[in-house]
């Protein structure tokens, strides 16, 4: 058998293999606690053998393609010894990934039809838009000024546990004068920045820049970006909510 055919083979079992807790969890309350039957199985079993497959295709496409290329990247950065370069490239892959997550975007879009409909926003496609949009640049500056913040702190070796603890010191008193209606959504955003596209490059980013600077190790300097950009969205979401 075709070694990248057998490769394939077992990483769509593993898939299948992560994702059965998940059909275990809905069959179960679906048949035992809701005494239902499952509505249109064949659509079902077609649905959860795409995402198996997509899922697999998803995993082997970062292997092939992300990870490799971002390490690279971030390997020649560092041997091109241009740290203006290497933070400009940190801050356009961090704020180019955030626009296209499509987490992002779908929260940005249901923040605006609420906005729109509790009468933070005038209600019409436009005012939409733009409150859609303003929400996902906010994010993706703040991302990217995230990776900034990383990539410095891979360079010069400071603590993480400093920066996580000052970064969250600041989002509780932020919190305090902050509009209540952006609060959840600033927390939310928080969250949906490190997704499926995002955390491969960056990842990759952190830890090909970890390993190919002296004196740092990349389990311990090479992780922590996400971390970051986690942190900066919240903080950049509660002031849009208070500028607007």
């Amino acid at each position: 058998m075709n070694k990248e055919l057998k490769y394939f083979l077992i990483a769509l079992q593993r898939s299948a293999r992560d994702l059965s807790p998940i059909v275990l969890v809905v069959v179960f309350f679906q048949m035992a606690v809701l005494q239902q039957s499952l509505p249109n199985v064949l659509e079902l079993v077609l649905g959860m053998l795409l995402v198996v497959l997509g899922l697999t295709l998803f995993i082997r496409g970062l292997e092939m393609g992300l990870f490799p290329i971002g390490e690279s990247m971030a390997y020649d950065f560092a041997r091109k010894g241009s740290l203006a370069w290497l933070l400009a490239f940190a801050f356009l892959l961090g704020g180019g990934t955030t626009v296209a997550e499509p987490a992002l975007i779908a929260v940005a879009a249901e923040a605006a039809k609420v906005a729109a409909e509790g009468g933070v926003i005038s209600d019409s496609p436009e005012a939409r838009e733009a409150y859609a949009l303003g929400l996902r640049y906010t994010v993706a500056v703040s991302v990217g000024l995230a990776i900034v913040i990383g990539v410095l702190r891979i360079i010069r070796g400071w603590p993480i546990a400093y920066l996580i603890i000052g970064g969250y010191a600041v989002i509780v008193v932020i919190t305090v004068f902050a509009p209540k209606e952006i609060i959840g959504i600033a927390y939310d955003s928080g969250g949906v920045t490190t997704s499926t596209i995002t955390v491969p490059l960056v990842t990759a980013l952190g830890v090909g820049l970890a390993s190919s600077i002296k004196g740092r190790n990349p389990m311990i300097d090479g992780f922590g970006l996400i971390a970051f950009a986690s942190l900066t969205p919240i903080m950049f979401v509660m002031i849009y909510g208070m500028l607007i």
